[in-house]
């Protein structure tokens, strides 16, 4: 390469190569200046609240009075003795389920078996005497026409029967009173229950005239509950139990365990003043012993069942200054503020009389975080309520 390349080479090549990166950068910038334009993010939806909701829907509601009451055994029987004598022996197991009749306690029978034997006795001679006073009686009938027989014989003997007469009826009315006296030494139950705890051990002497008995004796199936209501629901509960059966349910102190289902046997026949309630009385067949005589249980009566009317949970009710209200959630997912007129309330049920309609759906979870027209998801919705009935 001759000299004059080389000089010409070099200043040149770098005048291109600088024009090149001019040129460059100009197409570039160009490019960015002119590039199309990205379409514009749509604005995001609202995330929503998070809510339950519950269908409005017709069913059966029962209306229950509750109160607050005390178990009593169907009957209750103190065994005591009812003659006096040693107490020979028992025939029971504390807390054993005996049936009517059956022998619970043995008192010594000699003295009351020797006292009927002589009953029987003095009977047998004086009927003896009764006899022969007979026999003279018929003689001196026969003798007195003929004048064989003075009248004073006649009559004396006459008074002689019947008074014979009269002892042998008094002696058979001993024999009875002693055979009852010894039935009394083998003391039996009078009820079907269950038996207490013993309160005399064998080998004692007992008496008629004892007021702390042997042991006492509980029917307790049925059983029955003595309870208060507020002298308020005397009218409603008279008129059901005018209907009808009245169901009386019985549930254990904190509501939540249900002990048994009986019906309302009466209403006791005055209101107390004092305390302006009156008291009712249910009986219960108690199959599984789960009352007792002396708890105090909680009562609900079914006074009155409410058939097709529309209802929601009771959680779906707000109170506003305005009066009750109820979210409604609509068809784009917003909610609305519905005013409600509403009657009773029964087992997590409330009866709405006016503000809704069956099938709307209603919010019941996080009202606190809603007002009018927000949006709101459904995390979930319970199942349409089931139609009721009392118990």
């Amino acid at each position: 390469m001759s000299a004059s390349l080389r000089q010409w080479r070099g200043p040149h090549r770098r005048l291109i190569l600088g024009a090149c990166a001019l040129i460059a950068l100009a197409l570039g910038l160009a490019w960015f200046t002119h590039r199309p334009a990205t379409a514009a993010a749509p604005p995001a939806a609202p995330a929503g609240v998070t809510v339950e909701v519950a269908t409005a829907t017709r069913a059966t509601v029962p209306l229950y009075i509750e109160g607050l009451g005390n178990v009593q055994a169907f009957y209750t029987a103190n065994i005591t003795a009812r003659v006096d004598g040693e107490l020979q022996s028992v025939a029971f197991t504390e807390g054993q389920t005996v049936k009517k009749g059956q022998l619970l306690a043995q008192i010594d029978p000699r003295p009351n078996q020797a006292a009927l034997d002589q009953a029987i006795a003095t009977e047998s001679r004086d009927t003896a005497q009764l006899n022969s006073a007979q026999r003279a009686l018929a003689r001196s009938e026969k003798l007195a026409p003929e004048n064989l027989a003075s009248q004073a014989t006649l009559d004396m003997q006459r008074g002689t029967f019947e008074q014979m007469q009269a002892q042998v009826k008094v002696d058979r009315a001993i024999i009875d009173n002693a055979r009852t006296q010894l039935a009394y030494t083998s003391i039996v139950s009078p009820i079907a229950g269950r038996t207490g705890i013993r309160k005399v051990d064998p080998g004692n002497n007992v008496h008629a005239s004892d007021s702390t008995g042997i042991v006492v004796v509980t029917q307790v199936q049925p059983i029955s509950i003595v309870f208060t209501l507020p002298e308020d629901e005397l009218l409603p509960v008279s008129q059901a139990l005018a209907a009808g059966e009245v169901g009386v349910t019985a549930l254990s102190r904190d509501d939540k365990t249900q002990l048994d289902n009986g019906t309302l046997s009466l209403i006791d026949n005055q209101i107390d003043p004092s305390t302006a309630t009156m008291r009712l009385k249910a009986t219960f067949p108690n199959l599984h012993n789960a009352l007792w005589p002396g708890q105090f249980v909680n009562v609900r009566v079914l006074a009155q069942e409410q058939k097709d009317v529309l209802t929601v949970p009771s959680a779906a009710i707000q109170h506003g200054p305005d009066g009750l209200f109820t979210y409604v959630v609509k068809a784009d997912s917003t909610v609305e503020v519905r005013p409600l007129k509403t009657g009773a309330d029964s087992e997590g049920l409330v009866i709405v009389t006016d503000g809704l309609s069956a099938g709307e759906r209603v919010v019941i979870t996080n009202q606190y975080r809603l007002q009018p027209g927000a949006h709101v998801r459904l995390l979930a919705e319970q199942p349409k309520i089931a139609q009721r009935s009392g118990p």
